[in-house]
C-alpha cells in the first residue's frame, strides 16, 4: 500500500491496533517556538538597571576627587588614580574589617550550629514540647528587629557588653536562629526516615546521626542559611550604631561615616570602601554558589 509523503516533516505515532486489525496512525506536526521578544527585552533593561550602579561605584572610586563635578559621573574618568583606595587603607580600614570578619564568623558559625542541632531534634522528636518549641521560632520570624532596640539595648547595657564586639554578635545570633530552623527543618524533614531507622538499626547515637546522616544530607540547605546570615551580619547597621560607641569596636557598615566631613563628602574613598566592603561576601558566594542554588531551588521538582 502506498503512502502519501506529507509536504513537511512529520512524526507518525502507532496507536493501538483497531478491532479489525487495522493499525490506525496519528501525525503529529513540530511546532517552532516563536522567540519571545518582549522578555528578551525586558531582561536586557534589568540586566542595565544593575549594572549601572555597579559602573558608577567602579569608575568613581577611582576618579580624583577635584574631577567629581567638572565631568561627567558615568564618563571613564581622564586621570584615573588609586588614592582613594590609599585612603581607606589609611584610615584603620584594616581594623574595621576585622571586627567585620570577627562578628560575622563568630555569629554566623553560632547560628548553623544551634539551627542544625535544634531542626534535628524538631524532625526526630515526637514530644508536643518540641512542637511548642518550633512555633516559638515561627513566632520569631515575625519580630521586627526595630521593635527589639529598646530592650536589647537596656539588657547589653545590664550585663556590661556594651561597647564590645560580643554586644553585635549576642543580637545577631538570637535573630538568625528563627529563620536558619525553619529552613533547616523543611529541607531536613525530606530525608527518607528509612536512613535515620538503618542509622538507629546499625547502632549510631544521635550526634553520630546528626554528624554522618543529616549534616551531609542538608549541605544545600546550610550553605544557603550560611551566606544568607553572613549577608544580613555583614551588613548590619542598626545594632552597630545603637550598640557600639568607640571607634575601636566598628564595623565596616559605620565605617562609611569615616569619609563624611563636617561639610564635604570623600566620595570617591567612600564608594572604594564599598568595594572593598562586598569582596568577603562576594567571595564567599563564588565558593558556595553551588550550595546556594541547591538550596534555593530544593523542592521545585516534587
Amino acid at each position: 500500500m502506498a503512502v502519501d509523503t506529507p509536504a513537511r516533516p512529520t512524526a507518525t505515532t502507532s496507536a493501538p491496533a483497531a478491532p479489525g486489525g487495522q493499525t490506525i496512525r496519528r501525525r503529529t506536526f513540530s511546532t517552532r517556538k516563536r522567540p519571545n521578544l518582549l522578555g528578551g527585552l525586558a531582561g536586557w533593561i534589568w540586566l542595565a538597571i544593575i549594572i549601572l550602579p555597579i559602573y558608577y561605584i567602579i569608575v568613581t572610586s577611582i576618579r580624583p576627587q577635584a574631577d567629581m563635578f567638572s565631568e561627567n559621573t558615568l564618563s571613564i574618568p581622564s586621570n584615573p588614580t588609586l588614592n582613594a583606595f590609599g585612603r581607606v587603607f589609611a584610615n584603620d580600614f584594616l581594623r574595621y574589617f576585622g571586627n567585620s570578619v570577627f562578628v560575622t564568623t563568630i555569629s554566623v558559625a553560632a547560628i548553623l550550629a544551634v539551627s542544625l542541632m535544634t531542626a534535628y531534634v524538631v524532625v526526630r522528636s515526637r514530644k508536643r514540647m518540641v512542637k511548642r518549641m518550633f512555633q516559638v521560632f515561627l513566632l520569631g520570624i515575625a519580630i521586627p528587629i526595630q521593635a527589639t532596640i529598646i530592650p536589647v539595648f537596656y539588657l547589653i547595657l545590664q550585663i556590661g557588653l556594651y561597647d564590645t564586639l560580643w554586644a553585635l554578635i549576642l543580637p545577631s545570633i538570637a535573630f538568625g536562629i528563627p529563620l536558619s530552623v525553619v529552613i533547616l527543618t523543611n529541607f531536613m524533614r525530606d530525608v527518607p526516615a528509612e536512613l535515620f531507622e538503618a542509622m538507629k538499626v546499625d547502632g549510631a547515637g544521635e550526634w553520630r546521626t546528626l554528624w554522618s546522616l543529616a549534616m551531609p544530607l542538608t549541605r544545600p540547605a546550610i550553605g544557603t542559611v550560611g551566606i544568607f546570615n553572613a549577608l544580613q551580619v555583614w551588613n548590619a547597621f542598626l545594632f552597630p550604631l545603637v550598640l557600639t560607641q568607640s571607634s575601636r569596636n566598628r564595623v565596616m557598615p559605620l565605617a562609611l561615616w569615616s569619609f563624611q566631613g563636617q561639610f564635604t563628602i570623600d566620595v570617591p574613598g567612600m564608594l572604594a570602601a564599598v568595594i572593598l566592603s562586598v569582596l568577603p561576601i562576594l567571595a564567599a558566594y563564588i565558593v558556595g554558589r553551588r550550595q546556594l542554588i541547591a538550596g534555593l531551588t530544593a523542592g521545585f521538582g516534587k
